[in-house]
């Protein structure tokens, strides 16, 4: 607003309406009656001059009310407060605090947890223009350049979290909004194995003040989960213990529970079944560090998945790849049959076309409107699968070579050597994954209602895939996205990391409610995502080594750097207006005076 160059409250220049009735006065004052008097006439003509002069009579008569408009003005402008921009030094104290919001903070002794201890000593560095960086698995700015009152808000707004802290990239953060001559204080147990120790001296390198503040008490008998990795239906977890003594945990998951033995500085692993809809291990007993006693475990309620092969000529590469997953429960059956069963996933594999009944191709309609998945391989005959084929057959084709393979959690890190033979036809539905160079697909995947659609465009006979040691890969994770499952290692992650959602999608966390489309899993425990539930644990030996070694030859400043900044501020003319519209008043009663109307 144009306004707000001149005038701090430009809102006081209302107050110009009140000139109006004073206008609206003047124009509505009645015109004095003229006489003319004999005399007076003979006078006027004897000094020489006329006796009336109207336009000087009007001007004399507007003068009056131009100087109580002036007046107005000058009173009106003092309220709006008119002003010039001067320029002014101030002598600033600039702070950079870098919180440690990582797991090992959260350490607990006699006093309290290292973080609590940290946050209060951050309060304290807090000057009148303070930065704060919180470093957890990121460096997240809260404050950049606020007051002091700004800073000690967002102090108590941060907590430690559960995920591995990167001290180097905070501190290289907060020299990075560091401003010229300013102290950047570390407050940390430094129980971190970036190299934040380059990052200091960087800083330091620029001339910036760097103080480092340790809160390292307790925690040195540690011992804590560091890793677990699933097989099937079970979970193997790895302890290490960081004391220097022999250690006796126990770990429980469910029902069951395994003792385990550790000497110092050893690592042991226990097995553990999975119960349907997972649950916690327990590291028992529990110590100073609780954060990676506790192992959270996501799993489905119903952990098998019923897999139905339909074949006339079993494809034994196929049935033994869906044969040595832990959680398929497989059926083969032959043409023409009647399924009375329901299944998660159906298979249709060298099945002769004669023999397939209209009914073994509604089961496959039936498992896709209960959310299930349907796949159907290629052979040299196709039979009348109708809106279940992916592809239109066209011919046999031979000697392809492949275009492209689209990266999809089904073909991720795989490669397909070309068949010599293969089904030429249109895609007629849904997404190509693996594709020949004339277009042709030879993987292709479809959405259908709640349920899901593959086409194995490889024919068996003809494609040395089958020897591979990924096509069993390939077939688990085919099983698992036609039954809409994750493997328990999607859906068990590290702290740290993230998840990634549909956009404004609601998640439930731990620490309640956030919207897509990232969640970062900085607290542990579960997260759910529609109707499935992923985990987050601590899983970082650096981390939970959190018997840190101390700083040596770090000393407080003596004093606080500083420097001075030049600014421009208003300077208010208030009372400048206001002798402006006193003088203009007193020129008022002294034309008044003059006409003789005091």
């Amino acid at each position: 607003m144009v306004l707000d160059e001149f005038f701090l409250f430009p809102l006081g220049l209302v107050a110009l309406l009140g000139a109006i009735p004073l206008i609206v006065l003047y124009f509505l004052r009645p015109e004095p009656t003229r006489r003319t008097l004999p005399t007076f006439r003979f006078l006027a003509e004897s000094a020489g001059r006329t006796a009336t002069n109207p336009l000087f009579d009007r001007l004399l008569r507007s003068l009056l009310l131009l100087i109580q408009l002036l007046a107005i003005v000058a009173l009106v402008a003092s309220l709006a407060t008119p002003y010039v921009l001067v320029p002014e030094s101030e002598t600033v104290s600039e702070t950079v605090v870098v919180l440690d919001t990582s797991a090992s903070m959260g350490v607990q002794d006699g006093g309290g947890s290292r973080f609590d201890r940290a946050l209060g000593a951050a309060r304290d560095e807090v000057t009148g223009t303070t930065s704060v960086v919180a470093a957890g698995s990121t460096a997240d700015v809260v404050v950049r350049r606020g007051s002091g009152t700004d800073a000690r808000a967002a102090l108590d707004g941060l907590g430690v979290t559960a995920a591995p802290g990167d001290l180097r990239t905070a501190i290289t953060t907060a020299a990075t909004i560091a401003g010229e001559d300013s102290r950047i204080v570390v407050l940390s147990d430094f129980a971190d194995d970036s190299p934040w120790e380059e990052a200091v001296r960087e800083a330091r390198a620029r001339g910036l003040v760097v103080e480092l503040r340790q809160f390292a008490a307790g925690g040195a008998n540690n011992v804590g989960i560091v890793d677990r990795r699933f097989s099937g239906t079970n979970v193997t977890v790895t302890v290490k213990n960081y004391g220097e003594r022999t250690a006796t945990r126990t770990l429980s998951l469910g029902g069951a529970t395994e003792r385990i033995e550790l000497d110092a500085g050893g690592v042991a692993t226990a097995t553990l079944p999975v119960p349907p809809g997972g649950g916690q291990v327990q590291l028992s007993p529990s110590d100073g560090f609780p954060t990676d006693d506790t192992l959270y475990v996501a799993a489905p309620e119903d952990a098998s998945i019923d897999v139905l092969v339909l074949t006339n000529d079993e494809n034994r590469y196929l049935t033994a790849a869906l044969s040595v997953i832990p959680e398929v429960s497989l059926t083969v059956d032959n043409p023409p049959t009647s399924v009375s069963s329901s299944y998660d996933v159906v298979v249709y594999s060298n099945v002769d076309p004669e023999r397939l009944l209209r009914g073994n191709v509604d089961l496959g309609r039936d498992v896709l409107a209960d959310g299930g998945g349907v796949a159907i391989q290629a052979q040299e005959e196709t039979p009348n699968y109708g809106d279940l084929l992916l592809v239109a057959p066209e011919r046999i084709g031979t000697t392809p070579t492949i275009r492209s393979v689209e990266e999809h959690d089904l073909t991720r890190d795989i490669t397909f050597p070309p068949p010599t033979e293969y089904v030429v036809g249109d895609l007629r539905d849904g997404e190509s994954l693996v594709t020949a160079t004339d277009g042709t697909s030879l993987v292709a995947i479809s959405d259908r209602g709640d349920g899901r659609i593959v086409y194995y465009g490889f024919i068996e006979e003809q494609s040395a895939f089958k020897f591979n040691y990924q096509y069993p890969v390939f077939w688990k994770r085919t099983v698992f996205y036609l039954a809409g499952r994750s493997t328990l290692t999607e859906l068990n992650r590290p702290t740290g990391g993230s998840l990634g959602v549909s956009p404004n999608q609601t998640v439930e966390t731990p620490s309640g409610p956030a919207l897509g489309p990232e969640i970062r899993l900085d607290d542990a425990g579960f997260y759910r995502v529609g109707g499935e539930r992923f985990a987050a644990s601590l899983l970082s030996e650096s981390e939970s080594d959190v018997a840190a070694p101390s700083l040596t030859g770090e000393t407080a400043p003596d004093d606080f750097p500083t420097r001075v900044e030049e600014r421009l501020v208003p300077d208010a003319l208030t009372e400048w207006a206001v002798f402006v519209a006193l003088g203009i008043t007193f020129l008022e009663l002294v034309y008044l005076r003059r006409r003789g109307d005091l």
